[in-house]
């Protein structure tokens, strides 16, 4: 091995402090959401997405939007997205949903630029078609959330599921509120990655809880704070290797992927990091809070049998 793992940290011994620095973390990203809101893509709000390449390599971003603000069109934005000849353009208005409305802006951008301006990438999502999409969206995150608890219900005792649910609650606020501090686009894909974040947070969490409850029916004389440290030292090895291959992978598509998958890859980077530290340090810390021991786990063994 490259490197040593140590066998006996003592996780319960900070347990506290990174619990109250876990807490800091959710409220702050719940009042960054509330006050400084979502930057929802075309999905969820409506209007058109154009992608373009222009012809010349480092074109100037001021006259092409002053080309399209020429047309009278609400809430333009014009932003580079990719290689330097890359733009991605954003339009809130009622008129994107006419049919020759790609056409216009097009012949418009030519002819007020001089040069050719190739059409890449176009999404035109209505209003109404919008509202769905974010509504499904929140459905589905609500309802992914109410499965996983529900599974760990019948899989654990009542105090597990706590943990479980705690810890998926803290990943989605904490990766949601970081989307809204750095004003990245919230789309499709994004609830697509936090959705499989909570998936990939459950797992390890599962894991652990898994080695938890055995080492509880292995041990009677020993406290939860030393069966924790147990039971996470002896899945310590298997949590890092899992995570940071995963990471590996997630980087290289950040890094390589380009523009589109930029925002989906650092949702999925940041779940990672944020998952595997809540499985450690959020879910495990609950069983020790509500004092579960050997008594517990056999006395709902015999009622299930």
């Amino acid at each position: 091995m490259i490197f040593n793992i140590p066998k006996d940290l003592k996780f319960s011994n900070y347990y506290k402090k990174l619990n109250l620095v876990s807490l800091i973390f959710v409220i702050f990203s719940v009042l960054i959401i509330l006050f400084k809101g979502l930057n929802f893509g075309v999905d969820f709000k409506g209007g058109t997405l154009i992608e373009i390449r222009t012809e010349i390599q480092k074109p100037d971003i001021a006259e092409i939007r002053k080309s399209l603000l020429k047309m009278k069109l609400d809430n333009v934005t014009v932003k580079k997205f990719g290689q330097e000849n890359d733009f991605l353009i954003k339009i809130d208005t009622k008129n994107s949903l006419d049919e020759n409305f790609i056409a216009t802006v097009n012949n418009q951008l030519i002819k007020d630029l001089g040069y050719d301006v190739n059409f890449r990438r176009v999404e035109n999502v209505g209003p109404k078609v919008s509202k769905e999409l974010l509504r499904d969206g929140l459905i589905a995150i609500t309802l992914s959330l109410a499965a996983m608890l529900f599974y760990i219900w019948i899989r654990f005792e009542w105090q597990f599921s706590l943990g479980a649910i705690i810890a998926l609650i803290h990943d989605v606020i904490i990766t949601i509120g970081i989307f809204s501090l750095f004003a990245y686009e919230v789309n499709l894909s994004i609830v697509a990655a936090v959705l499989t974040i909570v998936g990939y947070s459950m797992n390890d969490t599962v894991v652990i809880f898994d080695r938890i409850r055995e080492n509880l029916k292995k041990y009677s004389n020993i406290s939860i704070d030393q069966i924790s440290n147990i039971s996470t030292n002896e899945t310590l090895s298997r949590t890092l290797i899992t995570s940071v291959t995963t990471l590996l992978a997630l980087f290289s598509i950040y890094i390589f992927g380009g523009a589109i998958l930029k925002g989906f890859s650092f949702a999925m980077i940041v779940g990672v990091i944020v998952g595997t530290y809540s499985s450690i340090f959020v879910a495990t810390p609950t069983l020790n809070y509500t004092n579960v021991n050997q008594k517990t786990i056999l006395k709902e063994d015999a009622e299930k049998n």
